[in-house]
C-alpha cells in the first residue's frame, strides 16, 4: 500500500489553507459590521435572526439584535446608528418610514413575507348570543358593558403597545366609528394583556381584543371556532394610509389593509454593500412558517436558545432555498 509522502500532505494542506483563505477574502461582508433591530415583540426574533444567519454566511459581522420600538428604529436606521429591521409592516408603518426620511434615507426592496392580517375579534359565544358582527355595535352602552372588565361601564379592548403602528389606527377607529364614549383602548405589554384575555375566555367571559397574523394568538383562540372577526362599518385609516379601501375581495372589511412585511435597511449601507442589498431583496419567508414558530414560543419554547434552534432547524429544512439567497447575494457583489 502506497501512503502519501509528508511533502504531498504538506502541499495539500497548504492548498486547502490557501483555498480557504481565498474564500474568506472573497466574502463580500468581510470586515463590515451589521446592527439589526427589532421591536420588543419577541416573536420577531425568528425572522430577524434568519436574516442575521444569511448575512453571517456572506462574511458580515452581525451584532446581537437590539430591541427598540418601531418609530425610533426607523430613525436610527436612517441616521446610520443601526443597519436594518426585518419587520417593517406596509402600509401599517408608512408614517414611521416617511417620518424617518423615506426612500431618501432608507432601502426597501422585495417582500419578506405576505398575507399579514389584523383586526378586532370577540368570543364566538357572545357574538352569537347578541348577534354582534360589527365593531360599531359597541356604540350601544348595553353591548359595550358586556366587555367591561374594570367596572367603568366601557368595553375594554385589549390593544397595542404604545409606539406600535396599530396604536394610531385603533385610536383613529375609536373616533371614526363613534366609540370613544363606550370603548377603552387598553394598552401595556401586549403579551401580558393577551394572557389575561385568554384566561377570561377560558372562564367563559366575553372577550374583545385586537390581534394580527403572523402571531400565535390565532392558534390559541381560533377564528370561526373560539372567536369571530368584527367588521367595520366603513374604511377609515389615519396618516399615510388615509383614503385606502380596506374591504377585502370577499366583501369583508376588518378595518386594516392586508400587510406585507419587508426588510428595511440604511440606504447608504445598502449602496455600499450590494450583496446585503440583494439578500434583503430576495429573502422570502412564508407567513405559515412564522406562525408555526411563534406558536412554539407560546407553548414554552421561548428562550433565546430555543429561537436560535428554531432558526437553524428552519435553515436545515430549507437548505437549498437558504443557499440560493446567499448565492444570489454573493453574485451581486461581483
Amino acid at each position: 500500500m502506497n501512503f502519501p509522502s509528508l511533502r504531498t500532505l504538506f502541499s495539500a494542506g497548504l492548498l486547502a489553507t490557501a483555498a480557504a483563505g481565498a474564500l474568506a477574502q472573497n466574502l463580500p461582508g468581510k470586515g463590515v459590521s451589521v446592527q439589526p433591530l427589532q421591536s420588543s415583540l419577541a416573536e420577531e426574533t425568528f425572522q430577524t435572526l434568519l436574516v442575521s444567519r444569511a448575512l453571517e454566511k456572506l462574511g458580515y459581522e452581525v451584532k446581537p439584535i437590539r430591541e427598540i420600538e418601531y418609530a425610533t428604529a426607523f430613525v436610527a436606521i436612517a441616521n446610520g446608528d443601526a443597519t436594518l429591521i426585518a419587520a417593517n409592516w406596509q402600509p401599517l408603518h408608512d408614517d414611521f418610514y416617511k417620518s424617518a426620511g423615506g426612500d431618501a434615507k432608507l432601502y426597501r426592496k422585495g417582500t419578506y413575507s405576505t398575507h399579514a392580517l389584523q383586526g378586532y375579534l370577540i368570543d364566538k359565544k357572545t357574538a352569537d348570543q347578541h348577534k354582534i358582527r360589527s365593531i360599531d355595535q359597541l356604540k350601544d352602552p348595553a353591548i359595550a358593558k358586556l366587555f367591561d372588565t374594570d367596572g367603568d361601564g366601557k368595553a375594554d379592548l385589549t390593544g397595542c403597545n404604545p409606539g406600535w403602528g396599530c396604536e394610531g389606527v385603533i385610536n383613529h377607529h375609536l373616533q371614526a366609528y363613534g366609540l370613544s364614549n363606550t370603548v377603552k383602548h387598553v394598552q401595556g405589554s401586549y403579551a401580558a394583556l393577551m394572557a389575561d384575555t385568554i384566561a377570561r375566555h377560558k372562564e367563559g367571559k366575553p372577550t374583545l381584543y385586537y390581534t394580527w397574523t403572523p402571531y400565535w394568538v390565532s392558534g390559541v383562540l381560533k377564528p370561526g371556532t373560539d372567536v369571530v372577526w368584527l367588521q367595520v362599518p366603513f374604511s377609515s385609516l389615519p396618516g399615510e394610509q388615509k383614503g385606502i379601501d380596506t374591504q377585502l375581495p370577499n366583501g369583508q372589511n376588518y378595518g386594516f389593509m392586508p400587510n406585507t412585511q419587508h426588510i428595511v435597511a440604511n440606504k447608504a449601507f445598502a449602496e455600499a454593500n450590494p450583496a446585503a442589498a440583494k439578500l434583503f431583496e430576495v429573502m422570502q419567508l412564508p407567513v405559515t412558517d412564522i406562525n408555526a414558530q411563534n406558536l412554539r414560543m407560546r407553548n414554552g419554547e421561548n428562550k433565546p436558545a430555543d429561537i436560535a434552534r428554531h432558526t437553524d432547524a428552519w435553515i436545515k429544512a430549507h437548505q437549498k432555498t437558504f443557499d440560493g439567497w446567499v448565492a444570489q447575494a454573493a453574485a451581486a457583489a461581483k
